[in-house]
């Protein structure tokens, strides 16, 4: 059972503000004495996902950017995971589905690009395919079901809740399915980006530029097990002969995790002005994170000044609400509208659980000075 806001959270009956002089998106905001409804966006800046915006003056621009994310919530009424499992991912899930948004983003970004905005009336063939992979269905890629069984390779049975790290060594595993996407997904470790795995990882040699110790010699194994491993010899090849560029080194597209401790008890406050700046950057994924055993997908953060204070606060999706099971009908149309969310979310940074993951779209972070929040490497170190 998931303890702090979840209570506070069990409904979806907020929504954006009817309109009157000004058009605003309610936001909920979390108070020590209850739930607050302010008025969003507030009339300092804020950054979301790399984009700049200014307050009130761009509130439709806004409403429309985080409309376009996908939501992804707890849902109930599935198949049971594994045959015999959970009908409903209710109460233990939200980390699983906070991963499920952080990845539907930057697959949004691969696919779609970075300004897409959803259209409800006439929704594109590739968006419609992205998001059948996160469908509450055993053969959707990124489903329910497909994370929490791979989870127990990482230790965790299914129905137990995550934390940032073992969501993203899932993912990285469950990604090596994902032909269409054909990305890499990497997950640095010890608070230390190595370089050298990075460019391991994403770089696509051809068959003819590699030396003959990477070819994978013939073996008697599973039907199972030889599919995998052509998959894992040829997607870069594949990659280069659809780009044209087969005889070159091409590059896979990266999604970094970083998972962070940034305290002990409490985020410790000389991590804050460090955390806010990744932000601001175009790569960026987002956070996931939140409170023990109740996680958030933090997308931006922004300013409120509350009687002449000025506080920041982390602007996020939540999945705490549990909706019914959505998948493709008897005429082929999917009904896509609880996948995109009405209101956002906030709370103050100082109430962020120390325990997080940071995620990019690229290792190029050097727009944020990260030196307090983790190190850069070259090189692997021998003992590792």
């Amino acid at each position: 059972m998931e303890t702090g806001y979840s209570s506070l959270m069990s409904t979806d009956s907020f929504d954006f503000v009817p309109p009157s002089q000004s058009q605003f998106i309610a936001c909920i905001t979390y108070e020590s004495s209850g739930t607050v409804v302010d008025v969003f966006p507030p009339p300092g800046p804020m950054w979301i996902l790399g984009k700049e915006f200014t307050g009130r003056r761009d509130h439709q621009e806004v409403k429309e950017f985080i409309q376009s994310r996908l939501w992804v919530t707890y849902r109930k009424g599935f198949s049971p995971i594994g045959g015999v499992g959970p009908t409903s991912d209710q109460g233990w899930g939200c980390m699983l589905r906070c991963g499920q948004m952080m990845l539907a983003q930057a697959l949004i970004c691969r696919h779609l690009g970075p300004d897409w905005k959803w259209d409800r009336n006439y929704p594109s063939e590739d968006y419609l395919k992205l998001l059948k992979l996160f469908l509450d269905k055993k053969d959707s890629c990124y489903s329910i079901h497909q994370i929490a069984q791979m989870g127990v390779s990482e230790g965790k049975d299914v129905g137990h809740w995550y934390g940032p790290n073992t969501v993203a060594q899932v993912l990285k595993k469950l990604a090596a399915f994902d032909h269409w996407s054909n990305i890499a997904i990497h997950v640095a470790l010890d608070n230390t980006v190595v370089k050298d795995d990075i460019r391991k990882l994403c770089r696509i040699i051809p068959p003819e530029s590699r030396p003959s110790s990477l070819v994978a010699p013939k073996t008697t194994t599973s039907t199972s097990s030889r599919s995998a491993n052509v998959f894992h010899q040829h997607q870069g090849d594949r990659a280069a002969r659809a780009s044209g560029h087969a005889s070159s080194v091409g590059w896979k597209p990266l999604v970094l995790f970083i998972p962070l401790r940034l305290g002990l008890n409490e985020i410790n406050g000389v991590y804050i002005n460090r955390l806010t700046q990744t932000f601001r950057l175009k790569q960026s994924l987002g956070v996931i994170g939140g409170k023990p055993n109740h996680a958030h997908y933090f997308i931006g953060v922004l300013e409120n000044v509350r009687e002449k204070s000025k506080e920041l606060s982390l602007v996020f999706l939540d999945p705490h609400t549990t909706q019914p099971v959505v998948d493709v009908d008897q005429w082929g149309h999917l009904a896509d509208e609880s996948y995109h969310c009405s209101h956002v979310s906030q709370m103050p940074i100082t109430s962020l659980d120390p325990s997080i993951a940071l995620v990019s779209s690229s290792y190029m972070l050097r727009g944020v000075r990260s030196s307090a929040l983790f190190s850069w490497i070259h090189t692997r170190h021998s003992q590792w």
